[in-house]
């Protein structure tokens, strides 16, 4: 209970620390796709180019920002 605190009222206070490292966890757990997932995104994206929301639309429970995101991360080239 080091990183939590009880009040006589039964609520718990998180460490802001800890909320941020949860929102990490969760943000980097979204953008883990499966084998599956990252060559349709491939296949999808080589014919119909940056449409996410059509990419998105062939993968359930995965948003057209997810698999922005997830593209850009994995395969945009700065110039």
């Amino acid at each position: 209970m080091a990183d939590s605190q009880h009040s006589s009222s039964g609520k718990t206070y998180v460490n802001s620390q800890d909320i941020s490292s949860e929102e990490e966890t969760s943000e980097e757990s979204k953008l883990k796709f499966s084998e599956d997932e990252e060559t349709l995104i491939i296949r999808m994206f080589n014919l119909v180019g940056e449409r996410w929301a059509l990419i998105a639309g062939r993968i359930p429970g995965r948003t057209a920002e997810e698999i922005e995101e997830y593209w850009n991360t994995r395969y945009s080239t700065s110039e």
